[in-house]
């Protein structure tokens, strides 16, 4: 049988096999001490975790709840191997991440012959520095979360899950889980500092866009705080504002970093402080003081009396209180971490003071000001692109050409790239310019000069081939024929999407308002009432009702925000079919004026809300109730999982109402222009689409999945055969199809 590869593929993965076989053999000896690294970080992770760690994390969960509220919260486990997969589990990545460094170091030799290593040598006081540097971040940033942020949420949660008669029963695989990645993303967004810095250095992204746009960052932490944070406004706040601060931070150690780049200085950091030593002690001693004041002279009092007064139950702690340190060391500790962090602030103003940021004529702040002819090679790559966007063409020429005459065709040569690479695309024109700049190039001097005018031009004439894109192969004269060849889809759907923007902003609103007041609604109380009542209807024999636990954190507020969101969608259809209805009657799809609109929201509110109805007073009720009778009489334990239970509720009232709103549509659709036969032909089409809605909307299980299914499926054979009785059989249909609708 001939291998689907190719010759030329088959001996690269040959090559490549054999060169792996041989870095194995060559460090097979040194892997053996790096399995024992591994090994050691293994069982000692385990052994931590069995002896102080779940303690340790038990203790972070409750030292904001109340001796009331702790005493009702629980760390589960659900199946009787969870607890020790899950210490090996964290073992086997805790392993593997303290063996890396090890690895590394023993195979260095081998990637340094393989050309694998860096060959520029880098410093190791700045390789060090930079390694602590996002080690101490990292730290500062898991510190947070943990000593911080974990136990005010905690408290939260847990105290709102019993005003709402859901029991704070964690399952450990959950509440793990959600304390280690919650505090990885925060030890990650420590990080910022090193990703904005690293990022506006490498001029991948430019630091004018992280410093102009740092409004939208300030909205998207606070957008991500609202998702993934309680709704409770003092720990959305304890979220964004050191994020907020963090991101300032960042965007001033750019600023320095990328200042000193263009300007081809070098960074002095034990210069700086030494000639601003006044300013960095001062601004350090400053911080500790604040610390200290702040405990010791009544701002922690004065802020509480702030909370109180607005209501929230937070307070600020004493020192040390949670912690198990004494109140002393505790403040000495907050006073060092203070006063370092003042001083780094204070350090990189002392840095970018003595930064010479004139002598090559640059302006920081107004990107068009740089000149180009003031920078050396290494500059003019670094340039922000608007200094070139303002630059002519013969401009562009003229500095490559002075920067040939003082004998360095480096430079011109990154003037030429960095220009074509700004303004690429200038086509012909391009050309043109070009050979005139060879010319002048060549006038320019003789003998050296002209072949380096040659060399310029071949650049030129290099980024005008590049103006020409493989786009221009695909146009067509009249773009008729494109569109054909698509069928049309596309040009349809633009046109109905574009018909929605003159009433965007009503959409929106109304699908906020509606999102908001019913989370809200529940978050006030409307999540206990709904099962407080549904509780009352349980029979009599079943003692002591339901008990609902969440297994994970935050499982009652995920549920609160999509059952929100989906009201919310559902309440913004009307006013999509309003404004989309001219764009949709234009293009055929549908029928009649835009009044049936008012018919079609009228039809299927009353069969959402009449299904609703049956649901909550009849089903729902009865199926819960035959659920949890049938568990009573077997001698078991009645636990629902909150999620579980709510989606429940959610499938046997709305879900009803759903199923009334299929059969009503259909006939809706027949009104609209869609013919009988495409509802009776596409039948299986339809059993496609609804499995997979039902696939992604029901509980990861295959059964609950065709039980979602079954009705569904159900009720669009009701809705056939409510359109075989009004259009009598196929024969006439309540309006024409849509297919001769307006052409």
């Amino acid at each position: 049988m001939a291998s689907a590869l190719d010759e030329d593929t088959q001996r690269s993965i040959a090559e490549g096999r054999d060169t792996a076989k041989a870095f194995l053999r060559s460090i097979q000896k040194d892997l053996q001490k790096v399995f024992l690294v591994f090994l050691a970080g293994f069982i000692l992770t385990f052994w931590a975790l069995r002896v102080y760690i779940w303690d340790w994390l038990r203790d972070v969960t409750e030292s904001e709840m109340s001796p009331a509220v702790a005493a009702e919260a629980d760390i589960i486990a659900t199946t009787p191997f969870e607890v020790i997969l899950l210490q090996a589990k964290i073992g086997l990545i805790l392993g593997a991440i303290i063996a890396i460094p090890p690895l590394i170091y023993v195979t260095r030799d081998e990637l340094r012959a393989r050309g694998m290593w860096p060959q520029s040598p880098v410093a190791r006081w700045k390789l060090a520095g930079l390694v602590l540097l996002g080690a101490g971040l990292f730290a500062a940033g898991v510190s947070y979360g943990v000593f911080a942020f974990f136990p005010l949420m905690f408290g939260f949660l847990a105290e709102f899950g019993l005003e709402a008669n859901i029991q704070p029963t964690y399952g450990i695989v959950m509440w793990t889980e959600f304390i280690v990645f919650l505090s990885l993303s925060f030890g990650l967004a420590g990080q910022m500092p090193l990703l904005v810095t690293g990022l506006s250095y490498a001029e991948i992204v430019q630091y004018e866009t992280f410093r102009d746009k740092w409004r939208y960052a300030v909205v998207a932490i606070f957008v991500f705080g609202a998702f993934f944070s309680p709704p409770d406004p003092f720990t959305q706040l304890l979220w964004a504002f050191p994020l907020t601060a963090l991101y300032g931070f960042s965007l001033y150690l750019a600023k320095v970093v990328v200042t000193a780049k263009r300007s081809s200085d070098q960074i002095d950091v034990l210069g700086a402080v030494r000639n601003h030593w006044n300013v960095v002690g001062g601004v350090t001693v400053l911080g500790g003081a604040l610390v200290y004041g702040f405990y010791e002279y009544g701002g922690r009092t004065a802020v509480n009396g702030v909370l109180r007064l607005a209501g929230s139950s937070r307070r600020f702690l004493a020192p040390g209180e949670g912690l198990g340190v004494d109140p002393e060391t505790a403040l000495a500790m907050y006073g060092v971490a203070w006063a370092l962090a003042f001083a780094v602030v204070a350090t990189l103003w002392a840095v970018y003071t003595d930064l010479d940021t004139t002598s090559a004529g640059y302006q920081y702040g107004d990107p068009t000001a740089v000149d180009v002819g003031g920078l050396n090679a290494a500059g003019v790559r670094a340039a922000p692109a608007d200094a070139f966007e303002e630059m002519e063409e013969e401009e562009s020429l003229a500095l490559a050409q002075a920067a040939m005459d003082d004998d360095d065709p480096e430079k011109a040569q990154a003037i030429l790239d960095r220009f074509d690479e700004v303004n690429d695309g200038d086509g012909e024109e391009g050309d043109g310019d070009a050979s005139e700049g060879n010319g002048a190039a060549s006038a320019g001097g003789g003998g050296d000069d002209a072949d380096d005018g040659g060399l310029m031009g071949s650049v030129r004439n290099r980024g005008s081939r590049a103006g020409s894109t493989f786009l221009a192969e695909f146009t067509d004269g009249d773009g008729e024929e494109a569109e054909d060849d698509i069928g049309g889809y596309y040009t349809d759907l633009k046109f109905i999407l574009d018909s929605l923007r003159s009433g965007s902003f009503r959409i929106v609103a109304v699908f906020a308002v509606v999102m908001t007041a019913a989370f809200t609604w529940l978050y006030l109380g409307g999540l206990g009432t709904v099962r407080a009542d549904l509780e009352r209807r349980v029979p009599a024999e079943v003692e002591g009702g339901i008990e609902i636990i969440t297994l994970h954190p935050v499982e009652a507020l995920v549920f609160m925000v999509k059952f929100s969101v989906i009201l919310g969608v559902f309440a913004a259809l009307p006013m999509v079919l309003y404004y989309a209805w001219p764009a949709l009657r234009e293009r055929g799809f549908v029928a009649g004026r835009i009044r049936q609109v008012y018919l079609w929201a009228g039809a299927l509110g009353a069969g959402m809300v009449g299904g609703f109805a049956l649901g909550y007073a009849y089903i729902a009720p009865g199926l819960i109730g035959w659920l949890v009778t049938d568990a009573r009489l077997a001698d078991m334990i009645i636990t629902y999982q909150v999620s579980d239970f709510l989606w429940l509720v959610i499938y046997t009232t709305l879900g009803i109402g759903f199923l009334a709103d299929i059969p009503i549509g259909m006939v809706l659709a027949n009104k609209a222009g869609v013919p009988y036969r495409v509802f009776r032909e596409r039948w299986r089409e339809a059993t496609i689409a609804t499995m997979l809605i039902a696939a992604v909307f029901t509980p990861a299980d295959v059964i609950t999945m065709f039980l979602a299914t079954v009705p569904l499926m159900a009720a669009y054979g009701l809705g056939i055969a409510a359109l075989f009785l009004v259009t009598f059989g196929g024969r006439r249909n309540l309006s024409p199809p849509a297919e001769f609708v307006g052409r």
